[in-house]
């Protein structure tokens, strides 16, 4: 029987694609920080300060979508809940995962059919969110060196001390590749689950809809 479900609310759609957003600007700016790609012309010598202003201006907006969808998870519906991203911890989401994980090694035929996250998935996103705040503290940590005494200064001192700020830019640089390496992941399972199961998976990242064949979720 196909049953409409309201799957992820307006918050989470929200900050899905400012992230995303977030993440290819921050990318291609950090990037050219890092080993500068632009030659700028003589009328235009201030492209780095350009360049780094964009960083830090999406690294804000960035930092505030993270923590809103943090934030919703204790006050949004089921789907959105910090319990899916604990789920592989309870018997039921052990199982979910695990059939999610037979299916994407090729080990099983039948799609892990959800009506939100399966638990391989949602455990995949508790470390996405992990890499995600460890890329929001060392960007502060590395921008509160430009303002020696300011409020990022202090707070994140020691950890400029305890691991220093050549480690941090690496540590901060590597996440970037990571975050870039799964989203790649994520857009082709997305895509290839969505002409499996036929359930409205890409379409309800913009509209929060699933069409969901209720007789498949307890197979």
């Amino acid at each position: 029987m196909l049953q409409t479900y309201y799957v992820w609310e307006w918050p989470v759609r929200i900050t899905h694609w400012i992230t995303f957003i977030c993440v290819v600007v921050l990318g291609v700016t950090g990037l050219g920080i890092g080993t500068p790609f632009l030659e700028p012309a003589m009328t235009a010598p201030y492209s780095m300060g350009w360049m780094r202003f964009v960083h830090i201006v999406f690294g804000y907006l960035f930092t505030l979508s993270v923590l809103s969808r943090i934030i919703w998870m204790f006050i949004g519906n089921r789907h959105a809940s910090w319990k899916n991203f604990v789920a592989v911890f309870t018997r039921k989401g052990w199982q979910s995962g695990y059939k999610a994980f037979k299916y994407y090694s090729f080990l099983s035929p039948r799609t892990p059919y959800e009506i939100g996250h399966n638990g391989l998935a949602a455990t995949a996103y508790t470390g996405v969110f992990m890499l995600l705040l460890v890329e929001i503290i060392t960007g502060l940590a590395l921008y509160g060196q430009y303002a020696p005494g300011g409020a990022w200064h202090r707070l994140f001192s020691p950890l400029l001390i305890l691991v220093g700020n050549q480690y941090l830019r690496l540590i901060h640089h590597g996440i970037l590749w990571l975050l870039v390496s799964f989203t790649i992941i994520h857009v082709y399972l997305s895509f290839m689950l969505e002409c499996k199961m036929r359930n409205g998976l890409i379409s309800s990242i913009f509209g929060g809809y699933k069409m969901i064949e209720t007789d498949k979720l307890n197979r």
